[in-house]
């Protein structure tokens, strides 16, 4: 097996995972607008991978309430999005207001399994996070 799936299930090389992040700043070419890119890629090589999966009830891609449950569990969503709740970006805007897609995040206060967070940049445009030991992920 070349890669490990995204739920980093395997034992693994990996040791960071860095993620660009707009929704803060407002930032738009960040990894949430790319991540469809990612989904296509996967599904060219995986064929239970399904880019229809990342999609709402309506065929729209959001990271809302609304926002597909298999979008609002990836582990993309959740590098991004972990804690942001926790942040107001805009006055009279609820936390967790991602100023990029112009919506509140579906998917608030998850705690985060193979991964923790390292570090954050002010503005949280570079998100790094460190894959934890098998020893610390139950296995």
């Amino acid at each position: 097996q070349l890669a490990c799936p995204l739920d980093l299930g395997c034992h693994s090389v990996l040791y960071y995972v860095l993620v660009l992040f707009g929704g803060l700043t407002g930032y738009a070419s960040d990894d949430i607008n790319k991540f469809l890119w990612m989904v296509r890629i996967g599904g060219s090589v995986d064929p239970n991978i399904k880019e229809n999966d990342y999609f709402s009830q309506r065929g729209e891609y959001r990271i809302d309430r609304e926002g597909s449950p298999i979008m609002l569990n990836t582990l993309m969503y959740k590098m991004c999005y972990y804690r942001f709740d926790e942040v107001y970006t805009e006055y009279g805007k609820p936390g967790g207001y991602d100023r990029v897609r112009n919506a509140e995040i579906g998917n608030k206060g998850f705690q985060l399994e193979h991964i923790e967070e390292a570090y954050t940049t002010e503005h949280w445009l570079v998100r790094i996070y460190k894959v934890k030991k098998d020893s610390n992920r139950g296995q």
